[in-house]
Parts: C-alpha cells; sequence; structure tokens
C-alpha cells in the first residue's frame, strides 16, 4: 500500500536564529554522521521517517541545527524523532530536498535564516540560498503525527504480508535452526545478554551491572552494542552484524566475530574485519543483525536470552522498516520464553533481596561484629567503654525529664 505523504506546515515553534552559523557535517547515513557531528555544528542528513534512536543520537552531538533532505515524517507511521529534536532545542529545517546532500558540502560554514541555508562566506542579500526547506514546530509536527496514526492500517497490512514472505524464505532457519554456524563461545546452558545500541540501552546497561556481576552471561555485542559494552567496562565475547557501525577497538578486543552476511553468502563485513587479523565466522541470512544474533544464542543451547536496547513495540518495528519488522517479529516467536526484557531482569533481579532481608542481614552483622570484639582483649576494653558512655548518655537523659 502507498505510504500516505504529508506535508508538514510552515508554522515555526522556535524560528532558526537569522545569521545563526555552523559547519556543517553531512552524510547519508545518519549513524555515521553522529559519529564526527561536534557541538555547535549543523547536520545534514537524508533521513525519511526519523526514527528514536536517529534522533537521540544526534541530541547526544548537540548540533546547532539539523536540515533533513527528506521528510521527517512521510506519515507512513507517527514516529517521534521529530519531537526529540524539538524537545531537546534543537531546530529542524525539513524536506531541503535531495540536493542539499550534494549542494552542501562537508565541513561548508552555514548561515541559517529560517527555512533558508546559504553559505556563510557569501555576500548576505546577494548570494542565494543552497537550499530551503520547512521549519518545524510543535503543532506542525503534532499534526503530521497525528495524519500519520490514520496510516498504521495500511502499514499492519504490509507487515502481514511481508510476515508471509518471510517466513517462506527464512522458514529452515526459524523453525529447525538450518544455516546456523558452529562458533567457539560456549553458551550452552548459561544467559546471553545480547547489547543493541537502540532504546534506552545505557539505562539498561547501568542496571544490569549487578545482574552481569552474578549470572555472568554470555555478552553479545550487536555491531554498536559491542562498543556499548566497552563502554561500560564490559568486554563482549561475541559480537554478532555487518560491522559497519563497530568500531576497530570492539573488533579486535578478543571477541568472537560472526558476520552477518545476505543470504547469497555475500559479506562486505568480513573484508574489513579479515583486514584488522581477524578470521569471522559467516552467518547468512536476510533478517537483521539482532534477530541473528538471537537466533544464534538460541539455537547454541542459551537458558535465558536478555535484550537491551532491542525493538519491541509497533513503533519500534516501523523504525526498523516492513523487511526488518517481519525478521524481529518471528525470531521473537521462534525464541519463545527464553527471551526477556532487560527492564524486566532489573525488577526480577531487585526483588530477590526484600528490605526485611536486608535489615536481618544488618542485625546479624552487628552481633557477630560484637562478639568479635567482646573475644579480643581490645575488644572487650572498647565494649565497655561504649557501655559507660552510654549509662552517662542515659542518665543525663533521664535527668532532663526529673
Amino acid at each position: 500500500m502507498t505510504s500516505m505523504a504529508v506535508s508538514l506546515s510552515r508554522r515555526s515553534r522556535e524560528p532558526v536564529p537569522a545569521g545563526a552559523t555552523g559547519m556543517a557535517r553531512v552524510d547519508r547515513r545518519t549513524k555515521n554522521l553522529t559519529k564526527r557531528l561536534q557541538p555547535g555544528e549543523i547536520a545534514v542528513i537524508d533521513h525519511e521517517d526519523l526514527d528514536r534512536v536517529s534522533a537521540e543520537a544526534l541530541v547526544a552531538c548537540r548540533p546547532a541545527a539539523v536540515v533533513n533532505a527528506a521528510r521527517s515524517i512521510s506519515g507512513r507511521y507517527p514516529n517521534v524523532g521529530p519531537t526529540i529534536l524539538l524537545d531537546a532545542g534543537i531546530p529542524l529545517i525539513d524536506d531541503a530536498g535531495p540536493d542539499a546532500m550534494t549542494t552542501i558540502r562537508e565541513g561548508q560554514w552555514l548561515r541559517l535564516d529560517h527555512g533558508q541555508v546559504f553559505n556563510a562566506d557569501a555576500v548576505a542579500d546577494e548570494a542565494p540560498a543552497l537550499v530551503a526547506g520547512v521549519v518545524q514546530d510543535d503543532d506542525s509536527v503534532a499534526d503530521a503525527l497525528s495524519l500519520a496514526r490514520q496510516g498504521l492500517s495500511g502499514q499492519l497490512q504490509a507487515f502481514a504480508q511481508n510476515t508471509m514472505d518471510y517466513l517462506v524464505r527464512e522458514k529452515d532457519l526459524l523453525l529447525d535452526g538450518v544455516g546456523v554456524p558452529d562458533i567457539a563461545t560456549k553458551i550452552d546452558g548459561r544467559h546471553a545478554l545480547i547489547v543493541v545500541r537502540g532504546y534506552h540501552y545505557k539505562e539498561d546497561l547501568q542496571a544490569l551491572q549487578h545482574y552481569m556481576r552474578e549470572f555472568k552471561p554470555v555478552l553479545i555485542g550487536v555491531d554498536g552494542g559491542a562498543d556499548a559494552l566497552l563502554e561500560a567496562k564490559r568486554k563482549p565475547d561475541l559480537i554478532v552484524g555487518d560491522m559497519d557501525s563497530v568500531s576497530d577497538k570492539a573488533l579486535t578486543c578478543g571477541a568472537e566475530i560472526v558476520v552477518h552476511a545476505y543470504r547469497d553468502g555475500r559479506a562486505p563485513g568480513a573484508e574489513r574485519v579479515r583486514g584488522l587479523g581477524v578470521e569471522p565466522v559467516i552467518f547468512p541470512a536476510t533478517g537483521t543483525s539482532e534477530d541473528v544474533a538471537m537466533l544464534l544464542a538460541d539455537d547454541k543451547g542459551a537458558s535465558l536470552i536478555v535484550a537491551v536496547g532491542t525493538h519491541a513495540t509497533l513503533v519500534e518495528f516501523l523504525d526498523k522498516g516492513r523487511a526488518g519488522m517481519a525478521s524481529t517479529f518471528l525470531t521473537r516467536l521462534r525464541v519463545g520464553s527464553k527471551l526477556i526484557d532487560a527492564k524486566g531482569v532489573n525488577r526480577l533481579y531487585r526483588s530477590r533481596i526484600s528490605g526485611v532481608s536486608m535489615l536481618v542481614m544488618l542485625l546479624v552483622g552487628m552481633l557477630v561484629l560484637g562478639l568479635a570484639l567482646w573475644a579480643t582483649p581490645g575488644g572487650s576494653i572498647l565494649l565497655q567503654l561504649l557501655g559507660a558512655r552510654w549509662d552517662d548518655l542515659w542518665a543525663a537523659i533521664v535527668g532532663i525529664f526529673t
């Protein structure tokens, strides 16, 4: 079904200040751009339906503004990326057109005047605008999201069809595990913690520090998720993905590498890994890399699969695109009860030690400490002195009321 196009209005929530300038960082892939985008620079992207993860990555870089060559909300589904940018106070110039990616050069100084983008070095009022777009605001984005919600039924129909197509293509892998490669990492009988650099992954990883210390799960980083583990002071045991967004540091940290390849066996990421002196395992599959990681952990006997930053809701599936929706949905059905969200594990883990148990442990500890002190000559004297001080204090308190 054809996606419903939405034309966002030109009302301005917080107009881009006339004369505002900044250095341009240009990239068609937002996740690549955020690796080099610095505070105060202007991000130039080509990202239709700006998703939550990409928007949060942009916000973390604190750019002066974002210029999007595409429509940030096409009407396909109610994506929240533009709202996140506006809530962070970052101006969004939207739908600047495909010429923005070629007309604006990397490192070029830009001057913004509402919806127009000028070369900052050009003489004001004489040079034409490089590109022009729409300055978005709260109202225009809210209107677009309202219209986009009306198109969800079409997306659900497309999802149902795509799910059937994917099941036909990958039924052997999903049902029988055919095609899952052998790996050296031992997973059988252990927990597997799969980390994707997605929704709230930093908070979830922080909350799971105690869980990781106690259960020592197999740590699986999906592409940039490997760097997320390193940032959390954890070394991944296994790195799975097409290797387009993981650092060389992660790839050479000693983890086993599984390159997610196309179904025909082509694996562009393998060349990069081999160039670092590491021989990868190749896993051909048509799903997403996080799905491949889950299927691998399940096939190798993980007793529990804990997911951090993965996609679970309808909007999150749509953020990945239709193809990703089908594979993720069916993979979760395949893994079944083994799979649990990181926040769920955190709640269960915290509930294992109640407040009453902590109080009992504290009292027992104090009793043991007292007995240990009483059993030593020095400790006995110390306890006698403390007892004398307590008697003096009690006598003083009684004296106040008599």
